[in-house]
């Protein structure tokens, strides 16, 4: 987890003492490490197992991401009705059970190609689930006023599993076998159920009425509510432009790396776990500059600088005593760019939105944001196949440059130093309210 107080320690001093704080932030770091070790598995097993193609590990990606597309809206309908704790804890024992029989098939020599995207559908529809969750999970856990402090806390823990789970996954891989290290990913699993799972604290959850309204229903509320607020469209469109970018990106580095600059697994996990210190660096930075600058000056400047580094990418060549050290520079700051973003976008958001509807505003920005990202798998793996790795990664590593462009002519860019307040929530069914 990332320093966030004002004296580096771990977790601000107001939410050090609150138990079941520290037992989410506990389970969070296990899960994403659980995640982040499978995110560099599965690729790599199909790449130097099985010898998978640009095209082949473009669809690998794109089935992984999928379940953002089909999954996120209901998902937030039901995160609001339900009680957070319930849903990650049954989130994580699915991912266990998933990554487990990959395991499993792995060591008896079954895990092929369609079994991998199978494994991999199933763990991020549930990661779907559980990602949700977690974030309702935090605005019924703390004050407003402690958001911004919350979230750096908790998003440093993700930096913490960035730093350590890439590193671990493709080293396994490496050193010792694909099962080995998938195993190591249930484990991960485990750990955070264990941990959210002691969690007391009753969740103050919005009333129900004696008629619920249906799933669909709900999800058309969701969606108009952050369609009708500035702030929260500005943030969709943002998020789908960098998303879309940077899966495409990912898709053709991730080929990149091995066989244009001969990296290894190793060498490869450590060019991508550099990511995390820098989030770390992000991380504390959001606790502090968004108060000092404000939010808006910080997001644009963060996204621009953040996102520009990678167009140095392509230009890399080279033995890996050259190519690696400047990959862990363009990483760290990647990495510090884009954490600073998430922190700060995660608080707005939050902030904005009123706690009924917390689940559906972030599940109709992860549906527009993340939607589009198995076609931007599927364009990466096209453009690498037809243009090459070179020209390829340089033209999708400029698209993630419209993310920033989008926020600086928006109301977000003129958010000031402190947090907006809650937006009043649409009316059912889209009709005013009653007069008493």
């Amino acid at each position: 987890m990332s320093p966030s107080s004002d004296h580096g320690r771990t977790v601000p001093s107001s939410l050090r003492r609150d138990g079941d704080f520290r037992r989410l932030w506990a389970g969070l770091t296990a899960s994403q490490l659980g995640e982040q070790v499978g995110l560099v598995v599965l690729p790599l097993f199909a790449v130097l197992t099985l010898d998978a193609g640009a095209g082949q590990l473009g669809v690998l990606r794109a089935v992984g991401q999928a379940p953002v597309l089909l999954l996120s809206l209901v998902a937030g309908a039901w995160v609001d009705r339900w009680r957070a704790r319930t849903v990650m804890v049954l989130t994580d024992v699915g991912r266990t059970l998933a990554l487990g029989a990959a395991a499993v098939a792995a060591l008896l020599g079954r895990l092929g190609l369609p079994a991998l995207f199978a494994v991999a559908f199933a763990v991020e529809a549930l990661s779907v689930f559980f990602d949700l969750a977690y974030q309702a999970s935090l605005v019924r856990l703390v004050d407003r006023d402690q958001l911004v402090r919350g979230n750096s806390a908790i998003e440093g823990s993700r930096s913490a599993a960035q730093i350590g789970g890439p590193a671990l996954g493709g080293a396994l891989v490496s050193m010792l076998s694909a099962p080995i290290a998938a195993a190591s990913g249930a484990l991960f699993f485990t750990l955070s159920f264990l941990s959210i799972g002691r969690i007391g604290r009753a969740e103050s959850l919005p009333p129900r009425s004696d008629r619920t309204p249906r799933v669909w229903r709900r999800i058309q509320e969701g969606l108009r509510f952050v369609v009708g607020d500035g702030t929260l469209r500005t943030v969709c469109l943002a998020s789908a432009a960098f998303q879309f970018s940077l899966t495409a990106t990912m898709t053709v580095y991730l080929l990149f790396l091995p066989r244009e600059l001969h990296l290894s697994g190793t060498a490869v996990g450590l060019a991508l776990a550099a990511t995390g210190p820098g989030a770390v660096l992000g991380s504390v930075l959001a606790a502090r500059l968004p108060r000092r600058f404000g939010h808006g000056a910080v997001l644009v400047s963060a996204a621009a600088l953040g996102d520009g580094v990678f167009l140095c990418v392509p230009g890399l060549r080279g033995s890996p005593a050259v190519t690696v050290p400047a990959l862990l520079a363009i990483n760290f700051v990647f990495g510090a760019g884009g954490q600073l973003v998430n922190v700060t976008v995660m608080a707005v958001r939050q902030a904005v939105t009123p706690d009924g509807m917390q689940g559906r505003t972030a599940a109709t920005i992860t549906f527009v944001g993340m939607g589009p990202t198995p076609l931007g798998s599927l364009l990466g793996g096209f453009l690498a196949e037809e243009w090459g790795l070179r020209g390829s990664l340089l033209v999708t590593a400029a698209g993630m440059t419209l993310s920033p462009v989008l926020m600086a002519l928006s109301p977000l860019a003129r958010l000031g130093r402190t947090l907006p307040a809650p937006r009043d929530a649409p009316p059912p069914d889209g009709r005013p309210p009653l007069n008493p």
